[in-house]
């Protein structure tokens, strides 16, 4: 490959995370100019959480042949790169003598992504709307599975106690897990699929994944970054770096290639989630420490993951990208 070509495949790697996260910046823009205040912001929010993000991720699930064996294969890597980012960052925060609630934040950051809007999003502009039938099941598992690690988390290092079945009832209740569960046992009935889920996935899609990401940028208060420490740097780094590539590793040797590897990447390599935030001032942590981390890693993703779609790209790794 020629440098013009390689240039050539930056540019088009830069024309899928631009538009993507530009929706985000447009949010913060309008936060700051007041067109978009904080309580309707918060009901936009809401309301493409409860009702437009199930809706399109239950179209998604349910245009899955789930008898293919290759999704299994990317689901379990998936599953394994959390469960092993989880661990790794546990003892090298106890190696970098990290106080017992700092571990909590770090370990949370390390390994919880924003993979059900940002990442889902990223995906769709890469590969198409029928990417959303592709992260459909890791965005309903992973989920879960990172609800039951934050809790296990930061009940060992805040003293959270929150029983079993609040989470439990929590995940059971979580929109974005009923609407993708919805679409899996669609798919696996008897009952035929509509034929009009497919073009109502994509209007959906085209609806509601914008109207996240400008929710997310409003959402965000840039204004606190100057208290940004070294622990929210490292936080970063693990987030955006060592763990994405840690789960393409161990993806790339379970044999996941081409879409399904480019999308999990996408999925694993999106900034911190919101949610992080949430969960730490519930445990009484440090809420602006983790809310750093959050808008942090959501402005330093903007580079990250232009660069490992392109170097994924580069080395023919991530399939054929939208419009490429």
């Amino acid at each position: 490959m020629t440098s013009g070509d390689a240039a050539g495949l930056f540019l088009d790697t830069l024309s899928i995370s631009l538009p993507t996260f530009g929706w985000v910046v447009l949010g913060l823009l309008l936060h700051r100019l007041g067109l978009l205040p904080r309580g309707l912001n918060d009901r936009i929010s809401l309301l493409a959480f409860r009702y437009g993000l199930p809706l399109m991720l239950f179209a998604g699930a349910a245009q899955v042949n789930y008898a293919d064996i290759t999704h299994a294969r990317y689901l379990f890597a998936g599953v394994l790169a959390t469960l092993t980012v989880a661990v790794a960052s546990w003892h090298y925060s106890r190696w970098r003598s990290h106080s017992l609630r700092e571990r909590g934040l770090f370990v949370q950051a390390a390994f919880r992504s924003n993979l059900a809007i940002l990442g889902l999003a990223l995906a769709v502009a890469a590969y198409g709307p029928g990417a959303a039938a592709i992260a459909a099941l890791p965005v309903a598992l992973l989920t879960v599975l990172y609800n039951i690690l934050a809790v296990w988390v930061l009940d060992r290092t805040h003293g959270s106690h929150r029983g079993a079945r609040g989470m439990l009832l929590d995940i059971l209740r979580n929109p974005l897990i009923v609407g993708i569960s919805a679409g899996v046992l669609l798919s696996v009935s008897p009952l035929q699929v509509p034929a009009a889920i497919t073009p109502a996935g994509e209007w959906l899609t085209a609806l509601f994944l914008p109207l996240v990401l400008v929710c997310i940028g409003g959402a965000m208060d840039v204004s606190r970054l100057y208290r940004a420490d070294v622990l929210a740097w490292e936080s970063c780094s693990w987030r955006l770096v060592f763990a994405p590539a840690l789960g393409l590793a161990i993806a790339y040797a379970m044999g996941v290639r081409d879409e399904s590897l480019g999308v999990l990447f996408l999925l694993l390599a999106t900034p911190v989630a919101a949610s992080s935030h949430v969960m730490v001032v519930a445990a009484r942590g440090d809420g602006i420490l983790a809310a750093n981390i959050v808008v942090l890693s959501t402005l330093l993703s903007m580079v990250t993951i232009t660069l490992g779609l392109f170097l994924l790209s580069l080395f023919s790794l991530a399939g054929r990208l939208a419009g490429v």
